[in-house]
């Protein structure tokens, strides 16, 4: 294993360490405020954003080889839908909880309102974890300005159909597995993930994930747990 691909680890286990204390904290702390259920939206949302991040850096700049993309793919998928602790993780997932009257509006919006902080508080940390050099990879982004590479060579109505059929898929996974045992439930939405985003990597690629393909299937298995 390269040391760029150590390092990189290192900080994806270190960002689910930091959010499963995090989580425990803020749920203790705001339990009979009616807030914990927010802060946990929140902290596992910056979660996600953060890991997805790092493995799109790792799979576009870093170039690293499909099936160990794909690897991280599905193990990073059973993380957080093991530790997201009712987190929804993204808002069409939010606005699918309160279409079936298991959230109410308010409470689909506040969600939301979450997600969109916790996104952009990932997407303004990550840059300062890269600055800090911490393997070549992240020194080799750094000089290119963090500018973000697009792998997808597909014109746009196709990408769009192979996005959606893939969202598909992970949707009706997660809905025909509700009655499976939780601990084996994630496995099986994280193997559907990581075959789509395999699917759509042969649809619209070249020897890179789907960067987009890769963060919709990722937030997509948080609703796993619900």
């Amino acid at each position: 294993m390269s040391a760029d691909v150590a390092v990189s680890l290192s900080v994806l286990v270190g960002v689910v360490a930091l959010s499963e204390v995090t989580r425990r904290l803020c749920s203790r702390a705001l339990t009979d405020t009616g807030l914990s259920v927010y802060a946990v939206e929140l902290v596992s949302t910056f979660q996600l954003c953060c890991c997805t991040h790092e493995l799109k850096l790792l799979s576009e700049v870093g170039g690293i080889e499909p099936r160990l993309a794909l690897t991280f793919t599905y193990l990073a998928a059973v993380v957080h839908g093991l530790t997201f602790n009712g987190a929804i993780g993204n808002p069409s997932g939010a606005l699918e909880h309160a279409y079936h009257a298991k959230l109410s509006c308010g409470s689909a919006l506040r969600r939301i309102a979450c997600q969109f902080a916790a996104a952009a508080a990932a997407r303004a940390a990550v840059p300062m974890i890269w600055g800090m050099g911490l393997s070549g990879l992240h020194v080799r982004h750094k000089l290119l300005g963090f500018r973000c590479i697009s792998p997808i060579h597909a014109p746009l109505l196709t990408a769009a159909t192979v996005e959606l059929g893939c969202a598909f898929a992970v949707q009706s996974a997660i809905t025909r597995t509700r009655s499976v045992e939780e601990k084996y439930r994630v496995h099986a939405v994280a193997a559907v993930i990581a075959t789509v985003v395999y699917a759509g990597v042969e649809a619209l690629t070249v020897g890179a994930i789907s960067s987009c393909k890769v963060s919709s299937a990722m937030s997509s298995t948080t609703a796993s747990g619900q």
